[in-house]
């Protein structure tokens, strides 16, 4: 079967660069650096003559949610560089944002998952240990490691039920691929015992990592000048909104009355910002642009403002009264919720929250988080909160509360790493 996937994406590949070619007409990222998606490194300044660390984190979430491991990684083994791999764009610029002043942190992208070309990167850079964030299990990337004699860490791991049922309708891809991680550390009991159930040999609940992420305080003092932009107006961030929920969102908010009341939208994918803008206009609501603001103050008949940057999420819930977390109105499974409440702002989520499932539950639970039936009922909450400051400043108190004390996640992951690094 293994053999039949890499030939697919042998198959594949023409097809593959010409999406890249495609996507990088909004997104010029796409376009770059190209051949390391292939298997050639020409570009990567190391020359083999110190140890390496591997970490892999996909896009946006997975490289914010990694920063306390590299730390860590980095504290624990001074000797050592660290190869931070992406697989989008906007990934990488995170991690450039986040470990561009940390000369010994190396930047690539993963390459496609054929055993060539996986097989080109392991020789290239002999990592003494890969770590996968989150939810990336290749096959070829596993085969490939078990062959060079590479442990697999998967950390920060969750699983939903549903990725379980597609993973396991190809047992002989992905239950083998599984098989051949050395350690899982899970983000709660229920991803560990979906990931037993993948085949994972060795699985501990340690948390989420989320947790031990600090706010940085450039980010907070951004956060403060971009709030006296925004004046006396009581604010509502809706962030990391998905395709088809800006749309709604903005029809709701048509329908309330309340221009005393700004809404900031914070989209998830950055090709999409022109987009939302054109969204709003054609509604016929005033809008403001984080990328052309500046440091002005806005507008009195501005009604939306748009947060089209790259690494400012920090900023922008500093900035707001209260937050919406996107992907959740839609069933695309939610985003991470645990960065509003670190600023201690209350949080709203929509219904469809099944890639955070425990992190949403113990924050409703918490009482540090609500959930929306939809994007009517949102504003309703929404309106509410803004409108009583107790009940919104005491929530936010327990958002706050509920991501301090469930920190640690960094530290347990730590320890089951070290026995595995060469």
């Amino acid at each position: 079967m293994r053999l039949i996937y890499s030939l697919a994406w042998w198959f594949a590949l023409p097809l593959v660069l010409l999406r890249l070619f495609v996507r990088g007409r909004k997104e010029p990222g796409y376009r770059q650096h190209i051949a390391e998606r292939l298997g050639f490194y020409g570009g990567v300044p190391y020359d083999g003559s110190t140890p390496l660390l591997w970490v892999h984190a996909v896009s946006v979430g997975e490289t914010r949610a990694a920063q306390p491991l590299i730390d860590a990684l980095l504290a624990a083994y001074p000797s050592h560089q660290l190869l931070l791999t992406h697989m989008t764009p906007t990934g990488r610029a995170t991690g450039k944002d986040l470990f561009g002043k940390q000369p010994r942190v190396l930047q690539s992208y993963l390459p496609y998952d054929t055993a060539w070309m996986v097989g080109r990167f392991l020789r290239a850079f002999q990592p003494r240990i890969c770590v996968l964030m989150e939810t990336e299990v290749w096959p070829n990337v596993m085969a490939q490691c078990t062959h060079y004699d590479v442990p697999v860490a998967l950390v920060n791991a969750r699983l939903s039920e549903r990725s379980l049922k597609k993973a396991l309708k190809f047992p002989s891809l992905f239950v083998e691929a599984a098989a051949a991680m050395s350690c899982v550390a899970a983000q709660t009991e229920s991803d560990a015992q979906r990931v037993k159930q993948l085949g994972a040999p060795d699985v501990h609940v340690t948390g989420s990592i989320k947790f031990d992420v600090t706010p940085p305080a450039e980010m907070l003092q951004r956060g403060a000048l971009l709030r006296t932009q925004f004046g006396q107006r009581k604010v509502l961030a809706c962030a990391n909104t998905r395709d088809g929920e800006e749309a709604l969102i903005l029809d709701a908010l048509l329908a309330v009355n309340r221009p005393d009341i700004l809404l900031m939208i914070v989209p998830r994918h950055p090709q999409r910002f022109d987009d939302v803008a054109q969204m709003v206009q054609v509604r016929g609501m005033a809008l403001a642009r984080r990328s052309t603001a500046g440091s002005a103050s806005l507008d009195a008949d501005v009604r939306v403002f748009l947060g089209d940057s790259m690494g400012e999420m920090f900023a922008y819930y500093s900035a707001c009264d209260l937050a919406f977390v996107g992907g959740s109105l839609l069933p695309l499974g939610g985003h991470n919720l645990i960065e509003a409440s670190a600023v201690g702002k209350p949080v709203l989520v929509g219904p469809h929250t099944f890639n955070f499932a425990d992190a949403a539950e113990n924050a409703i639970a918490a009482g540090g988080a609500i959930r929306v039936a939809n994007a009517a009922d949102m504003w309703q909450q929404a309106i509410r909160l803004l409108d009583d400051d107790l009940a919104r400043n005491a929530m936010g108190l327990k958002a706050q509360h509920f991501a301090q004390q469930h920190g640690g996640a960094t530290r347990r992951t730590m320890s089951l790493l070290m026995p595995l690094i060469k």
